[in-house]
C-alpha cells in the first residue's frame, strides 16, 4: 500500500483561548486579531465546495475569529499538507482517511461535506450499459487509486459479470469526460453532480451507474470530508470548533438559498462555467445535509462497514478502528 508521505517543512499556528470563537489578544487592551488558518481543497474550486466560499464571503469566518486562506493542491495533496502541519484543514475522502489511518498516520474527518456517495461510473450512450455486467470487455480509465479496481470487481460480480474482461488503462487526472468523448475510455469513475452535469451541458450523452443503487455491494461511505489532525484537534479545539460553526453556517445558506450560493462561488471563481455552477448547485444544495439530523454529521457504521468492506477485499490489512477516524464532536 502505497504510505502517505511526511513533510518536513511546519507551520506553527499560536492559538487563544476565547470562550466563544478563535480569537487571539494582540497585547493591546481592547485589540483582539484574528487567528489565522489555512485550508487546502482537493481540487479545482467546485460546488462541493460552496458553503466555504459562502461562509467566507458572508464574514461567517471573520465572526468566528479566524482570518481564513483557501488554497488549492499542488504537488502536495491535502492530506500530507494537514498532517505535516502546512495547512490546519483540508478536503479528503472517507476512503483516503481510510487508508490513511490503516497506515497509522493521525488524519481524522470532522465533518462529511455531502451526506450520502453521488458519485457513479460513466460510460458512453452508444455503449448502452445498464449494470456493471454491462461493463465487460470496455476500458476503465484509472486515476491510480488502491480502490477502484476492487470496487469495479465487487460491483461486476454483483451483477454476474466477469471483471477479468474489463481493460484499466492509467489515465491519471486526465479530463474523464474528454477521454470519453474522444473514445480514448469507456467508463470513468465521476461525481455526477459536476462532472454529470457537464455532461449534460456539453451534449456528451452518457449511461452513469450511481453508487447509490448498488449500496448492498459497496457500502456508502462519505465523499469528500473535511480533515485535520489529531494533534489539531488536541491542541486546539476551539479553532476546530470555530472553523466548523463558519462552514455549517455556509453550507446552511447553500442548502437554502443554491442560487444565490452559486452566485458567491462563482464571485469567489470566475473562472466556472456560470450554467454549469448553477445547474450543479441546484442538483447539490439538498443533497449535503440530506436526511442527517445537521449538516456534517458522521455515523460510526459508515466508517466501520466501509473499513470493513476495504479489509475483505485486500486494500487494506485489516479494518481501522472507526470511531479512532471522524469525530462529530465539534459540529455546531
Amino acid at each position: 500500500m502505497k504510505k502517505i508521505i511526511f513533510l518536513i517543512t511546519m507551520v506553527i499556528v499560536t492559538v487563544g483561548l476565547g470562550s466563544c470563537n478563535a480569537r487571539e489578544t494582540s497585547g493591546e487592551p481592547g485589540i483582539e486579531e484574528l487567528t489565522k488558518i489555512t485550508l487546502m481543497l482537493d481540487w479545482v474550486p467546485n460546488t462541493n465546495h460552496t458553503g466555504i466560499f459562502v461562509a467566507q464571503a458572508k464574514g461567517y469566518f471573520t465572526d468566528a475569529g479566524l482570518d481564513i486562506n483557501i488554497i488549492q493542491p499542488g504537488e502536495v495533496y491535502a492530506e500530507q499538507a494537514v498532517i505535516s502541519g502546512v495547512v490546519d484543514f483540508g478536503i479528503s475522502f472517507q476512503e483516503q482517511v481510510t487508508l490513511a489511518r490503516a497506515d497509522d498516520v493521525p488524519l481524522v474527518s470532522i465533518a462529511a461535506i455531502i451526506q450520502h456517495n453521488t458519485s457513479g461510473f460513466a460510460s458512453r450512450g452508444e455503449l448502452d450499459v445498464s449494470t456493471p455486467k454491462d461493463w465487460e470487455g470496455l476500458r476503465y480509465g484509472s486515476f491510480g487509486s488502491p480502490f477502484e479496481e476492487p470496487t469495479l470487481e465487487v460491483l461486476m460480480d454483483c451483477a454476474s459479470g466477469d471483471f477479468s474482461s474489463l481493460e484499466v488503462v492509467s489515465t491519471g487526472y486526465a479530463d474523464p469526460l474528454a477521454l470519453l468523448d474522444e473514445a480514448q475510455t469507456d467508463l470513468a469513475w465521476i461525481f455526477y453532480a459536476w462532472q454529470g452535469t457537464q455532461a449534460e451541458l456539453q451534449g456528451i450523452d452518457l449511461n452513469i451507474v450511481m453508487m447509490e443503487d448498488w449500496f448492498d455491494c459497496v457500502p456508502d461511505y462519505y465523499t469528500p470530508v473535511l480533515v485535520t489532525s489529531e494533534a489539531t484537534i488536541s491542541e486546539r479545539p476551539r479553532v476546530v470548533g470555530a472553523f466548523l460553526s463558519a462552514i455549517s453556517n455556509g453550507y446552511q445558506f447553500a442548502i437554502d438559498n443554491p442560487d444565490q450560493a452559486a452566485d458567491i462561488l462563482l464571485s469567489a471563481a470566475p473562472e466556472l462555467d456560470d450554467e454549469l455552477v448553477r445547474q450543479s448547485q441546484a442538483w447539490l444544495s439538498p443533497r449535503y445535509q440530506a436526511d442527517a439530523l445537521r449538516w456534517g454529521e458522521q455515523q460510526t457504521n459508515v466508517w466501520s462497514d466501509y473499513s470493513s468492506w476495504m479489509a475483505e477485499h485486500g486494500i487494506i490489512s485489516e479494518p481501522i478502528d472507526a470511531e479512532s477516524a471522524f469525530t462529530n464532536a465539534h459540529l455546531p
